[in-house]
């Protein structure tokens, strides 16, 4: 399996990953590390890291922040511990460790594995979104990491809400069909939902869904403004989305 080296945040923080194989990082880790805007010390969590992008998206913006990559495939975990070793990633490497471990654990084989109870102010995540009646990749590590299972956001959002302090802030990245689902495994666990709907351009359906969660809350779902990400000619960003996606910017919470 050949590998690339990927410039992030127009060269701030580079990204090892597989070229043929596997889930390839991209915009969508980009925008989910915007989510978090935090300028205190704060422990984050990326669940489901692959290489580490969107929590290295976050430790390369958030000078503060401590970043655990939690990722269950050893393959995509190793690829992580060795962009951590990246000389271009020095600067962010002693803020950052891989966890090795299956996002779904419970109880106290979670916490062997290094998620331990109320401890991250922030849990994000980028699940698998493919439903299982969609055409199916012939990668299989591609097809693991993209593939929906029954009750997956049930199995996620449980363990945010268990590694997350009190007030913690959720944030995920899913496909706008999921938003049943995610409201459904909120529960009674997080409130305050804000939900923004991602268009490629004007006039066209979304294509993704940014939810950030307050742990405990009991405020009531908001509805932001759609974020477009192209103008209706061209294939550049708009200026907004484009300083999202290159860490000049956060997104957040109203």
């Amino acid at each position: 399996m050949t590998d690339t080296l990927d410039a992030f945040h127009r060269g701030r923080f580079h990204l090892l990953q597989p070229k043929n194989g596997g889930h390839r990082a991209g915009m969508d880790a980009m925008m989910l590390a915007a989510l978090v805007a935090d300028e205190r010390p704060v422990r984050v969590a990326d669940l489901g890291a692959g290489a580490g992008a969107a929590g290295l998206g976050v430790a390369a913006r958030l000078p503060r922040a401590e970043v655990t990559l939690v990722e269950r495939s050893p393959l995509m975990a190793d690829y992580a511990r060795r962009t951590l070793q990246l000389a271009e990633n020095a600067f962010l490497a002693d803020r950052v460790q891989v966890v090795e471990a299956d996002v779904t654990l419970k109880g106290r084989a979670r916490v062997a594995a290094g998620l331990p109870d109320d401890h991250f102010h922030h849990v994000i995540m980028n699940p698998p979104f493919n439903d299982g009646r969609d055409r199916r990749t012939p990668d299989a590590l591609k097809a693991e990491a993209h593939a929906m299972t029954e009750a997956l956001f049930e199995g996620w959002l449980r363990t945010a809400g268990a590694i997350m302090v009190p007030g913690g802030q959720l944030s995920l990245i899913a496909r706008p069909e999921s938003v049943g689902e995610i409201l459904a495994a909120c529960g009674r666990r997080f409130g305050g939902l804000e939900l923004t709907a991602i268009h490629p351009r004007p006039g066209e359906d979304a294509i993704r869904l940014l939810v950030t969660a307050i742990k405990g809350s009991r405020a009531r779902l908001k509805w932001r403004a759609p974020l477009v990400m192209h103008a209706q000619e061209g294939h550049a960003f708009t200026d907004f989305v484009d300083d999202l996606n290159n860490g000049r910017t956060a997104y957040p919470r109203r």
